[in-house]
């Protein structure tokens, strides 16, 4: 690997033997199973496979929202695919979604199962499914569905781009730190004059854009992400997000979906499965290890 300015790309790029860095033991330049590994499948129709990152934050909180508004058919389980170990590249995964991206859901309510991958994928299914959190109105739901694309568009600017090379890069390349951290503060900008005036992102009302940005901006200005990242960008002048990030952030569904597949951090509120609502009561790590 080379990390000077005067690397020359070859005529045919290679693969490294180690291109280092937090993520250089699963990084591969094909897709495909690894190893053979069924997926286990719980007593719900709706089965999750994720890990409390952003992306799958977006849909535990979509399934807790739909399950606060309700809609009992919402109850799901959720199995832990741990990332850094190679999880997602099992046959099971990969069948599930051939990205061996998390996360994943499959939905055994119809005759056949159902796979949808891809987290904003998965939101629009669920808020289809239920008739819920997505505007029926079409000025609303264009406009709910724009804020959602340009989620999915914008953050791995943010977590491939910014995260990755400030956090997570074997070495600190400052071309690389100031592309993306100027491009995340752009990010932020946009969303904070669009929120300057409104509650939420769309249509007036908390539908799945708000789901969708929250985990990534949201996690972002709360400094949950990369540390020392918040005051590197000094995202306190992002008034507008804060507020709005923060008012998520009360909710009792936010609480929750943080604490579902996560791994690491504080064992209360490490949730590794979740089966029921009484799991986040009864099956945290912090009472399984007590």
């Amino acid at each position: 690997m080379s990390d000077t300015q005067d690397y020359l790309p070859p005529d045919i790029w290679t693969p490294p033997e180690s291109s280092g860095g937090t993520f250089a033991n699963i990084n591969r330049p094909t897709a495909g199973a690894q190893f053979e590994k069924a997926l286990p499948i719980g007593k719900h129709p709706l089965q999750l496979y994720s890990m409390a990152t952003p992306n799958g934050v977006k849909v535990n909180l979509m399934l807790e929202e739909l399950l606060a508004l309700g809609h009992s058919g919402a109850e799901y389980d959720a199995w832990p695919i741990r990332i850094g170990d190679g999880d997602q590249f099992g046959s099971g995964f990969v069948d599930a979604n051939p990205n061996s991206k998390i996360p994943a859901l499959v939905d055994h309510s119809g005759t056949e199962p159902q796979r949808v991958f891809e987290s904003g994928a998965i939101l629009m299914y669920l808020a289809e499914k239920f008739d819920a959190l997505l505007p029926t109105d079409n000025k609303g739901r264009a406009e709910c569905l724009s804020w959602l694309f340009w989620q999915m568009g914008s953050a791995p600017y943010l977590g491939g781009g910014f995260g990755h090379f400030y956090s997570y890069a074997p070495v600190k390349i400052q071309y690389c730190i100031d592309r993306f951290a100027m491009e995340t503060k752009r990010q932020l900008d946009v969303l904070d004059q669009h929120l300057a005036n409104r509650e939420w992102m769309a249509a007036g009302e908390y539908t799945i854009a708000d789901i969708a940005i929250w985990p990534w901006y949201g996690g972002l200005v709360l400094d949950r992400l990369y540390p020392g990242s918040s005051t590197f960008l000094q995202v306190q002048e992002y008034t507008h997000v804060q507020r709005w990030a923060k008012a998520i952030d009360t909710r009792p569904t936010a609480t929750r979906a943080r604490m579902v597949n996560k791994t690491s951090g504080d064992k209360s509120e490490q949730l590794h499965e979740r089966h029921s609502a009484e799991d986040f009561e009864t099956n945290t790590e912090d009472k399984r290890s007590s």
